[in-house]
């Protein structure tokens, strides 16, 4: 949710008739009873109405005018939405039926302006819960191999959520029938998951591919090797060929990332950097030098220098 007050229409200052006053007339036009089958109207209802609940709470509003809670009544620094994703990355709590039942008398009022009549008309109107975004961040090895994240739901439950093999960052599971209840034995609404992955020191990933980068030294550059290389699934051998140099690139078939069951795998990149050795000690020095004039050669030609 946007900031509250700006939802409302009402400055900082407005007093508390003034912010019933504009969520009544907000409501009256709003309301999806009165807009039937728009959900762009139905979502900006749900919208006034948790900016209503959350300014008409005494000690929410103070603290949020203090800066002390966001939008969501949580402490700054905590984030958690009641949109669907794309609408912002906090999480919010709302109260059960869209905080109508915290104020009878206004609600009786608000639904006698609608209907001619109240509490009856309340009762019987129904209408879908709101959905709820969460966001969790998962391992880069727990995201590609699948894992399961235990996750708290607005209601205060707790689920345990199955990330498929090969989740990856932005990618958003729902949960059907896990948001905020309904109203009038409407269904609930969704929980919609956004998985941020957090990066890896050895592995990156493109697609389905594992991306790595294998110091080698000048030795197993030059003579060839075999040599251990980490992979999503633990460490396998690779065939480092003689001569190789910095920038060569060896695949490891079927190591990449299996999205889903049964689905095919991507391949390990593992690119090659050659490194010397801190210090080039006499013989080394001596036998590159000796190499250098018997067998000079030219890499820069492409750049039109020596």
């Amino acid at each position: 949710m946007t900031d509250p007050y700006r939802v409302l229409g009402v400055t900082r200052n407005a007093s508390d008739e003034e912010i019933k006053r504009a969520y009544r007339k907000l409501a009256k036009k709003l309301h999806p009873d009165l807009n039937p089958g728009d959900k762009k109207v139905e979502a900006q209802f749900k919208e006034t109405t948790a900016a209503y609940d959350f300014l008409s709470d005494p000690e929410k509003r103070r603290k949020y005018d203090r800066g002390e809670i966001d939008e969501s009544g949580q402490p700054r620094g905590f984030r958690y939405s009641n949109s669907r994703p794309g609408g912002g990355t906090q999480q919010r709590r709302t109260t059960r039926g869209f905080g109508l039942e915290d104020d009878a008398d206004f609600t009786e009022d608000l639904f006698g302006d609608f209907f001619g009549f109240g509490k009856d008309a309340r009762d019987s109107v129904r209408l879908k819960g709101a959905d709820v975004s969460y966001q969790v961040r998962v391992p880069f090895l727990e995201a590609v191999l699948g894992t399961k994240q235990r996750l708290q739901l607005a209601d205060g439950k707790t689920l345990e959520v199955q990330l498929p093999p090969g989740t990856d960052s932005g990618q958003t599971l729902r949960l059907k029938g896990q948001g905020l209840p309904g109203r009038g034995g409407a269904p609930a609404g969704d929980a919609f998951i956004e998985v941020t992955v957090e990066a890896h020191p050895i592995f990156s990933r493109d697609g389905n591919d594992i991306l790595v980068e294998l110091p080698i030294t000048l030795y197993e550059a030059a003579l060839g090797a075999i040599i251990n290389v980490p992979t999503i699934d633990g460490r396998v051998s690779l065939k480092v060929p003689a001569g190789s140099n910095s920038g060569t690139q060896l695949r490891l078939r079927g190591r990449g990332v299996q999205v889903g069951k049964g689905g095919a795998r991507g391949d390990q990149y593992v690119r090659l950097v050659v490194m010397l050795p801190k210090e080039v000690d006499s013989e080394l020095k001596a036998a590159i030098e000796k190499s250098a004039r018997n067998h000079p050669y030219k890499v820069r030609g492409k750049f039109g220098t020596d």
